[in-house]
């Protein structure tokens, strides 16, 4: 082949535009294969940004309702400063008002709103869910809270703030479509996880929240939409409030040896009053407690009005420090302030706590919770002298809280988050441990999860009588058609065949008509003939 030759040239550029082509699909395959990872998916993008979205909306859903309770109960604390006397007034009023607002349609806004979530985890009805969660719901429960904190009701916002943050990331999700019970079961719980996140500033303390009390179980897909929506929403309260600790940094630790006879008092005196107290609240079908529950069944108005006029006299018993989450209380006992509520506060916030949570009026109990914990681990450090006393009262409030909630790693991470200590998280998860087998000695199923199991049973419970009554209702049409189809054919019928009409005709000599046709004569009928006509025997 000559250099000049054409065909040379020919061969020379379809060689070229074959490897082009050969390099475009050896590139292209890898652009693709990068491009259609699952990372890159459509479905999960859509997820993502629910995810992103939701978390947004439950951190400043928090923040707000932050703001808002401090505000409410400013307002209280101003009414108290005027004329002391007032709340025996006005709260036993406002008691009751709530109580008759969440009878109706409103009932599920009563009560902390933790139990609701965990309900309608292990409950994937959708009725159910809607009744629980819907946004009309959340709404209320946070108006209703305010306007308890504004009275003084010794409740807390973080329950609330679980229960709202649970139904925006479930009506979120199905706007976004996702109507599939798991699906939505996956969205309750990050929604969940991120409220308390979103309440206390703890990030962890949700995330084990979710797991440990929500869910009751750790499942691995789970943890991609759990740290998804607690980071976005602690990212949210970085920027809108800062970084900060809930009772501030508190730098204390807890030497080895006999000081951790603290551990030992702290775990088994907060666990058992944290047990008696579950008892209490729980009202128990059964023994003394039940004749208040029945009572409280049957006249809700009364009896809250009643538990508002308690209260208020509990506050005029101590001078006023049990009203509200107990929030500023605690602080000063584990910073180990100047001035602090006194020696009976933990024992008086108890009470406080109970009457509050019996008049069924929405409200949580984690702040206040952890206020009788700091006021119980103020007492016992009085008889440890030669142990810091900030350290007593921070093991009295993580193991407290986990004797009432049943939640021994919650209440751990809680305690080291909300005051910036990582020193401590041995003895403090000692102590929790310890209070959370002592508390099962008065409540051996914690008190979330009874509540919530009773939410499942009544659920259950309408429906087998719906059940019953589709049933009876059906049974009941299907007599009365049977019935009616007996009642038509016992009737004697008037309509007739058409020989029977023919022969019911007059014949011509009826009519006076001579015949023109001779008579045929009849055969004989053979013997035995059912048509045989009946014979004269004379």
């Amino acid at each position: 082949m000559r250099i000049g030759d054409p065909s040379q040239h020919k061969i020379c550029n379809n060689g070229g535009m074959s490897d082009a082509s050969t390099s475009r699909k050896s590139t292209n395959p890898r652009l693709e294969a990068v491009l259609g990872h699952e990372f890159f998916a459509a479905h999960h993008w859509k997820r993502r940004i629910a995810l992103w979205l939701g978390a947004i909306l439950v951190a400043l859903a928090a923040i707000v309702f932050a703001k808002a309770s401090d505000w409410s109960f400013g307002l209280f604390e101003k009414m108290v400063a005027y004329k002391p006397w007032l709340p025996l007034c006005v709260t036993p009023v406002v008691f009751g008002i709530l109580a008759w607002a969440t009878e109706g349609k409103l009932r599920a806004a009563r009560g902390s709103g933790i139990p609701q979530v965990i309900g309608t985890l292990h409950v994937e009805d959708q009725g159910f869910r809607e009744r629980m969660l819907a946004l009309p719901i959340a709404l209320s429960k946070m108006v209703l809270t305010l306007i308890a904190m504004a009275v003084g009701a010794s409740i807390g916002r973080e329950g609330p703030t679980v229960h709202v943050g649970a139904g925006l990331f479930h009506s979120l999700g199905r706007r976004f479509g996702y109507t599939d019970p798991k699906a939505a079961s996956r969205f309750i719980l990050a929604g969940g996880a991120a409220g308390i996140a979103a309440a206390f500033n703890a990030p962890l303390a949700g995330v084990v929240f979710a797991i440990e009390e929500l869910a009751g179980a750790f499942e691995h897909r789970f943890s991609g939409l759990l740290l998804t929506s607690v980071i976005v929403g602690g990212v949210v309260s970085l920027g809108v409030l800062g970084n900060y600790s809930y009772f501030g940094a508190v730098d204390v630790n807890l030497p080895f040896g006999n000081a951790w006879l603290a551990v030992l008092a702290t775990g088994i005196v907060g666990g058992l009053l944290g047990g008696i107290f579950a008892r209490l609240v729980l009202l128990s079908r059964r023994g003394p407690l039940a004749y208040i529950g029945r009572f409280r069944a049957r006249w809700p108005v009364i009896f809250a009005v009643g538990c508002g006029l308690a209260l208020a006299i509990l506050g005029l018993i101590s001078h006023n420090t049990i009203y509200g989450t107990g929030y500023d209380q605690a602080r000063a006992f584990v910073q180990e302030a100047a001035q602090t509520p006194g020696q009976w506060f933990g024992i008086n916030k108890l009470f406080a706590n109970t009457v509050s949570y019996w008049a069924g009026i929405p409200g949580g109990l984690f702040s206040p919770a952890l206020a009788v914990g700091a006021g119980l681990g103020h007492n016992i450090a009085h008889f440890l002298p030669g142990v810091p006393a900030a350290a007593v009262v921070l093991l009295g409030m993580s193991s407290y809280l986990s004797g009432v909630t049943g939640a021994p790693l919650t209440s751990a991470v809680i305690a080291m988050e909300l005051t910036d200590n990582q020193s401590m998280i041995i003895p403090i998860m000692a102590s929790c441990l310890l209070a959370r087998a002592a508390a099962s000695l008065f409540s051996p199923t914690p008190v979330y999860k009874d509540f919530a199991e009773r939410l499942v049973r009544d659920f259950e419970e309408r429906q087998r009588k719906d059940l019953a009554a589709d049933e009876a209702r059906a049974d009941a049409i299907a007599e009365a058609i049977a019935s009616t189809e007996v009642g038509k054919s016992s009737e004697p019928t008037n309509r007739t065949t058409a020989f029977e009409d023919m022969s019911t005709q007059p014949t011509q000599e009826e009519l006076g008509l001579e015949s023109t046709a001779e008579p045929e004569p009849h055969p004989e009928p053979p013997e035995g003939d059912e048509h045989d006509p009946p014979r004269d025997h004379r």
